[in-house]
């Protein structure tokens, strides 16, 4: 069984550690190196791999420290290799990876940026999706358009409800504050804001989560269509 450990870096990112076999690691959107190597180092963990969502600075920045530290190998996107700092293997949607006895599948998620990818691992019950998906929220189109982010979400929608979402940052509770303005009346939604606050008034980590936690409480994920997620994505980023 597969371990995933939290390390939290920078004001809000988060990389996780995929401890996929005995004394071996995936580094996942590495933003920074030195946390990284001492969060594996205290796990007993070697990073072996490094996978990449996407190409901003806040998910790569660490890369050419791992792999000058430990040999590491780094796959990430195709569509934006000439972006990712020391990459040794693109992949694209309908690649695998292979870490051990886990196979993950390659999803193009393209949208957040044009080439961004997410990461499935079923074996583990992990998703590790980057800055598409996050809790009660989805990442800006910077890159890409609403209909890229419906089309990217549908996918992710279309995995097992119990699937364990990794994203890369703790947006949560910023994202329901803008959630129960969209769905008011979503008696989940309004319980699981008020979990959200408690949690982080304590200070805790509110991710992973579950993607059922999303189908009932997001409101992009739960967006009728292209249109709709583009209305609610726009009023989020001035919110």
């Amino acid at each position: 069984m597969a371990t995933v450990i939290r390390v939290p870096v920078l004001a809000d990112n988060y990389v996780w550690l995929f401890a996929f076999a005995e004394g071996r690691c995936a580094a996942i959107d590495p933003a920074v190196a030195d946390p990284v190597l001492e969060a594996a180092a205290a796990a007993q963990l070697a990073i072996t791999h490094i996978l990449n969502t996407h190409w901003h600075p806040d998910h790569v920045g660490g890369n050419m420290g791992l792999k000058a530290a430990t040999g590491c190998t780094i796959i990430g996107p195709a569509r934006e290799a000439a972006k990712i700092p020391g990459i040794d293997r693109t992949v694209d949607h309908g690649d695998t990876v292979t870490l051990g006895a886990h196979e993950g599948h390659v999803l193009f998620v393209g949208a957040h940026t044009a080439g961004h990818i997410a990461f499935h691992f079923p074996t583990a019950n992990a998703l590790f999706c980057g800055d598409t998906l996050f809790a009660m929220g989805c990442g800006r189109l910077f890159e890409g358009t609403a209909d890229d982010m419906f089309r990217a979400l549908a996918q992710l929608k279309a995995l097992p409800a119990e699937t364990r979402v990794y994203c890369a940052h703790e947006y949560t509770l910023s994202n329901a504050r803008f959630a129960v303005t969209v769905e008011p009346d979503n008696a989940a939604l309004q319980a699981r804001f008020a979990a959200v606050q408690a949690a982080r008034a304590r200070d805790e980590p509110t991710v992973p989560f579950t993607l059922a936690d999303e189908l009932a409480t997001n409101p992009f994920v739960r967006a009728r269509d292209a249109a709709e997620l583009a209305e609610r994505r726009r009023a989020k980023d001035v919110f």
